[in-house]
């Protein structure tokens, strides 16, 4: 069975909601309360890998600390890979895909919601696992 066509408006849709995730692994978007705080709704939450609750300001405190005491220069930026998406509604973007950062392997899920300031991560959900 061959895969439904996809339209013009849900390739767009995916590739915003993509292109709003690679921000959000860039350590420049990172390490900015305002520029992390602009890709994420008002209402966003995550499970961790940690297995740790986060809500939006503790996420946005988290990131801005993080890459503050960060202290290896040159170090290998997060990669990802298998990353695939699909629009769920008219306002619903699921992305999936795979971080290694550091050794670290994890399976990664998020939910994108179109909004006024378009599109903004609402959910997101990381899973390590090993190789």
């Amino acid at each position: 069975m061959s895969e439904p066509a996809r339209s013009e408006s849900a390739d767009a849709a995916v590739q915003a909601a993509v292109a709003g995730e690679l921000r959000l692994l860039d350590p420049e978007v990172r390490r900015s309360p305002e520029l992390v705080g602009a890709l994420l709704h008002p209402d966003f939450h995550e499970f961790g890998a940690s297995g740790r609750h986060w809500d939006r300001a503790a996420t946005i405190d988290m990131l801005a600390t993080e890459t503050e005491t960060e202290t290896e220069p040159g170090a290998a930026p997060v990669s990802t890979s298998r990353m695939r998406g699909v629009q769920l509604s008219a306002d619903v973007v699921h992305l999936t895909f795979d971080t290694q950062d550091n050794g670290l392997h994890v399976h990664r899920s998020s939910l994108w919601r179109r909004s006024d300031d378009g599109w903004l991560l609402y959910f997101h959900q990381g899973t390590p696992f090993t190789v």
